[in-house]
């Protein structure tokens, strides 16, 4: 209905005016039906600017009289078809302001009826009719419960927009656009993502075109984005959060003034509403998506007032998301100002009665968001008074709750938290037991109303509450339901890949302890899950954060289920299993440099994609995290206002992974590649062993054992004693120790050190070398050791001394040639010949002494006079930049320097060169070296570990070393003495050059050379034990 711009006495004046007519004419007198319409119209006025009930019933009742009324004679009053619109136009406004469904049922079909009508015959527009019957559409929407019945109208308004858009121009699109639009919103506000449905695509195509002929209208771009999202809640499907987002960053960018990125101008609502969706759909794998979560709750933090009365909602979900960024990347930029943010909400009471008071009687209506504060505030409840007074409020809540209602979630909700509150303050097991029954209840409720997110929390907290209910009972039932709801968990494929790997460990754990059928597929289902969790994260860095994080899942998983298959008989699968589960970040670095030659034969566009999507990505993943010291683009360069650098950072990995993903599954249907960067098979893992066996100790809780790889025949196993795996730990306990608290070369190093070797030789070396004799591996063969856990911080290749009858001091070392390797795939790699060289190679020697290295000019002399070329960057030559590049042009490198770690921080680990400057781990990693064969590492700590990792991870310089390309390294396990380079180097490299071994290239000669030039040491000084176990090979 028009509505002029009149005041209330000149209306109230045209009521009266036209009553005193109507006192005195009969119904049949002409001058009651244009008085009638009069007053309909005045009186339908005044509700306008008064809201009063009364006016709107009066005019309800003059508009239907008038129809029954013969027409009026004056050409000015309206015709029927005017009058029954007139009419049906203030039964909405009654419907909608006295929420009256009767009301609406009448406006539905009264204008359904009109709409079959030749309209502009009658003089009526056909948009106002379209328009009317949308709103109506939409008030009912926002009256019905019935999920189908809504859906229902939604569809009818899509296709009543269609109409519009086929018939009508474009200015007559605005209301039943933006109605559509209106409503969509005001019923998501009131139900849950199912309840809603997901919305139809007559629905979203409607809103695609709207937003196409409406560009400028904000409310119908912002529906249609938040639509998009809330089908890619009940479908997964990436295309709509794109489209979503897209539509949504466009929004942002033509209201936001260029001069104030922060200062929009748009309507805070239509901010903070799509913000908080983000943020529910955020709850799924996707990190991606948890960072356009906390951009768009940024965006409308900035821009919604101190009092708004979503604020607090949106301070809590950006400050959630900011604790999960910390928890799961350690990224700390933006956590502080969002606590000082959210000050202003944490510890404020509950606005309105207490809990107390609203256990008396029924209920008072409250918006979710009242609800939701209220269970928030729940959990600072430390008094069991109130905890019982916030029981009996949800109980009663759940009570007068829709089943599948948003209300009835957030009741759930409420009495869960209340219940283990109650639980974990009186131990009564009648909470923990009412807790179970609801979080079924929730589950029940899920299956109906709501995306998998909410099951899956739901599950996680059931298992927590059925396994402690299990250890206080010991009920088999609560076993088998446990049992049931791990996979249900574990293979939720829209949950967060790190939350369903903690989950498969779990279940793994309580398999094996428990002895159920499920322990093979749980511990499957884990360790496929491993390495995702792992790329969840951007950076290298990130990942061994993560690791460190979550090490007891890590350290433990791989080792747990590899003596598992060896308890079953599985020896070749455990060998699979245990190099699955080791070197984590090297493996995924390594995958990034895969060989592309056999592609590029077969399909040489594909392998240049491939190339280039990993040199992007192994980019990124070494990039230094923000605030650590790297320039990053913000956000905005790429259209992400309120972005930070982090965010974009994640956005752009989970981007080239995607697309990497696509390129390994073209490249894996080509033929003869359907392998290809899968883990490796056995088949492939036992020619790890084609130049000599390979030992893998399997330390464990479970069970230790000790299997030889051998090329031509199945592995070997060594069962161990019931003490080893203790034993082992104390043994490495005891080094680390040794090395905290006593110097080199000290009475009380030298008395720990021995004591370690022979009792590794009793664990270790006595069973081996029985076992290598019954393989009949002849002495001083070569063999490569596979440690795990402890065994990888212990010098194996010296155990000893060994019992002989001719008394003769022997070690390890001694009988056989060892060398270690982190991966059997590493070990493989390193053999992989290409343009071998059989004549003496040119060696770069980098050097840096100092004051506390004045022997490293002696060690120098010793190389510089060796009968090969010799490049030498010494003092201001010795540089990162000059030895990166002399690393790139010399297959051999021999480094005499110092080497540094820093606890905590393995990728610090560094050569120091000149001025104080450092060549990193990550520096070196960053390289390529696709000509290198051989490096010494003459320094300090370059096989050692830093304090804090994975042991398992061998995340030190020597890996390092191999992981950018060279096929043998010379280590250290601890500190060096300086005295030793001159005298080991001079050793060591004539022994090499000069070993008759035709056919082999000299880098293979390495570890037999570095075994020789020990042994002199040995014999020509009276050693300390720690100078000479010190030096170790990996490698070929």
């Amino acid at each position: 209905m028009d509505s002029p711009q009149l005041s209330i006495p000149k209306v109230d004046n045209d009521i009266s005016f036209h009553q005193d007519i109507l006192l005195s004419p009969h119904r049949s007198h002409p001058f009651r039906p244009p008085g009638v319409q009069a007053l309909a119209l005045a009186h339908h006025k005044r509700h306008i600017f008064s809201g009063l009930r009364d006016d709107i019933d009066k005019s309800i009742l003059y508009y239907t009289e008038a129809i029954f009324l013969p027409l009026p004679w004056d050409s000015c009053c309206q015709n029927i078809v005017q009058l029954l619109f007139s009419l049906t136009d203030a039964l909405v406004h009654r419907a909608r302001q006295f929420k009256r469904p009767e009301d609406v049922h009448c406006c539905i079909a009264y204008l359904r009826y009109l709409r079959r009508q030749p309209l502009k015959v009658y003089g009526v527009p056909r948009s106002r009719v379209l328009s009317l019957l949308v709103e109506a559409l939409a008030v009912h929407v926002q009256m019905e419960s019935d999920g189908v019945t809504v859906m229902q109208d939604f569809e009818e308004i899509a296709l009543l927009c269609d109409e519009v858009l086929v018939h009508i121009q474009t200015d007559s699109l605005t209301y039943p656009g933006t109605a559509l639009a209106r409503n969509v919103n005001a019923r998501f506000t009131r139900s849950s993502r199912r309840q809603l449905g997901e919305p139809l695509e007559r629905v979203i195509e409607s809103l695609r075109e709207a937003n196409r002929r409406l560009p400028d209208f904000h409310d119908i771009s912002i529906t249609l984005a938040w639509s998009l999202l809330i089908r890619f809640a009940a479908t997964c499907s990436i295309d709509n959060y794109e489209e979503a987002t897209a539509i949504w960053d466009k929004v942002i960018a033509s209201h936001a003034p260029r001069d104030s990125p922060t200062s929009y101008q748009l309507p805070p609502a239509s901010i903070v509403i799509p913000s908080i969706l983000h943020s529910w759909v955020s709850q799924y794998g996707h990190p991606e998506i948890s960072e356009e979560a906390t951009r768009l709750l940024r965006i409308a933090l900035n821009v919604i007032s101190p009092d708004h009365p979503f604020r607090p909602f949106v301070t809590t979900a950006l400050e959630r998301f900011q604790e999960r960024r910390f928890n799961d990347f350690g990224v700390t930029e933006g956590l502080e100002d969002v606590h000082s943010r959210n000050s202003d909400v944490c510890g404020l009471p509950i606005g309105g009665p207490s809990l107390a008071k609203l256990n008396d009687g029924k209920p008072p209506p409250m918006t979710t968001g009242q609800h939701i504060d209220i269970v928030l505030s729940d959990l600072g409840i430390t008094n069991i008074a109130d905890v019982e007074e916030a029981i009996k409020y949800f109980r009663k809540l759940l009570a007068v709750s829709h089943p599948s209602g948003l209300f009835s979630l957030v009741s759930a909700g409420g009495l869960i938290i209340s219940l283990l509150s109650a639980f974990e303050r009186t131990d009564k097991i009648e909470y923990l037991n009412e807790t179970i029954a609801s979080l079924r209840d929730v589950l029940n409720m899920s299956s109906r109303s709501y995306s998998v997110d909410i099951q899956f929390i739901a599950v996680r907290q059931l298992i927590s509450c059925l396994s402690t209910r299990l250890r206080l009972l010991n009920h088999t039932e609560d076993l088998d339901e446990i049992m049931q709801l791990f996979p249900t968990a574990a293979n939720n494929g829209r949950a967060r890949v790190p939350e369903r790997f903690q989950l498969s460990c779990d279940w793994a754990s309580l398999a094996r302890y428990s002895k159920h059928s499920t322990t093979l597929t749980a511990h499957e289902n884990a360790i496929s899950l491993m390495q995702d969790s792992l790329a969840f994260a951007p950076t290298l860095e990130v990942q061994h954060f993560r690791l460190v994080a979550m090490r007891d899942n890590y350290e433990k998983l791989p080792l747990d289920y590899a003596s598992y298959q060896v308890h079953t008989g599985r020896l070749e699968q455990a060998i699979e299993t245990l190099e699955r589960g080791r070197a984590l970040l090297w493996s995924e670095m390594r995958g990034l440099r895969t060989s592309i030659d056999r592609l590029r034969a077969a399909d040489s566009r594909l392998a240049q994609k491939f190339a280039a999507i990993n040199q992007k990505l192994e980019m990124l993943t070494l990039s230094v995290l923000p605030g650590g010291g790297q320039e990053m683009d913000d956000g905005e360069a790429d259209g992400r206002e309120g972005m930070d650098p982090f965010g974009y950072l994640v956005l752009q990995q989970r981007t080239l992974l995607e697309e990497r993903e696509k390129l390994i599954s073209q490249i894996q249907a080509l033929p003869g590649f359907e392998s290809f960067l899968k883990a490796p098979s056995f088949d492939t893992l036992r020619s790890a062993a084609s130049h000599g066996p390979v030992i893998i100790i399997s330390h464990n809780r479970w069970r230790s054992d000790i299997l030889i790889l051998l090329h031509d025949s199945p592995p070997s196993l060594i069962t161990t004693k019931d003490d080893f795996y203790k034993h082992a730990i104390e043994l490495k306990d005891r080094l680390v120790l040794t090395q905290k608290k006593y110097r080199l070369e000290s009475r009380q190093y030298q008395r720990a050190l021995r004591f370690i070797l022979e009792n590794l030789y009793e664990l270790v070396g006595r069973p081996v070398i029985q076992e290598l004799r019954k393989l009949n591996i002849p002495e001083q063969s070569r063999i490569w050791w596979y440690p795990t856990s402890a065994f990888c911080s212990l010098p194996l290749h010296a155990m000893g001394p060994i019992p002989s009858d001719d008394g003769v001091r022997r070690y390890f070392s001694d009988l056989y040639i060892s060398s270690y390797t982190p991966t059997l795939s590493t070990l493989i790699e390193s053999r992989k010949r290409s343009g071998l060289v059989f004549e003496k190679p040119p060696i770069l020697l980098v050097a840096q002494p100092d004051e506390a290295l004045l022997r490293v000019f002696e060690e120098i002399w010793v190389i510089q006079r060796l009968d090969t070329k010799v490049t030498t960057l010494l003092s201001k030559r010795a540089t990162p930049s000059s030895v990166v590049d002399g690393l790139q042009d010399h297959r051999f490198s021999h480094f005499a320097c110092h080497g540094i770690l820093e606890p905590g921080k393995p990728f610090n680990a560094s050569f120091k060169l000149h001025g104080g400057e450092r060549l990193t781990l990550l520096d070196i990693v960053r390289s390529r070296l696709p000509a290198a064969d051989f490096a010494f590492l003459s320094a300090c700590h370059t096989a050692e570990m830093t304090d804090g990792s994975i042991a398992d991870e061998a995340l030190h310089l020597t890996a390092a070393m191999q992981y950018c390309g060279f096929r043998s390294v010379v280590g250290t396990m601890w500190a060096m003495a300086d005295t030793d380079g001159r005298d080991l180097a001079k050793h060591f490299y004539k022994s090499m050059f000069s070993s008759d071994e035709p056919g082999v290239p000299y880098y293979e000669r390495s570890a037999r050379a570095l075994r020789d030039a020990v042994q002199n040491l040995r014999r020509s000084k009276v050693l300390p034990l720690e100078r000479w176990v010190n030096f170790v090979h990996y490698g070929a």
